[in-house]
């Protein structure tokens, strides 16, 4: 894991913290903050995992 990778899975996880907050502030539900937290380190680690071979990806076009 490049450190690339690993802001770009930052950009990730915040992004969906940022989306599921606005989601619970316009409709007042929304999963617990335990369930919000797993979600956003699996969105984390996939966006990790997969931007070396998007960027790999790229490269060749």
């Amino acid at each position: 894991m490049n450190r690339d990778a690993a802001v770009w899975g930052l950009v990730g996880a915040l992004t969906f913290l940022v989306l599921a907050q606005g989601y619970r502030l316009a409709t007042g539900d929304g999963p617990g903050f335990p369930v919000l937290l797993a979600v956003a380190l699996a969105v984390f680690l996939a966006t990790t995992l997969t931007v070396p071979v998007v960027a790999a990806r790229m490269r060749r076009v």
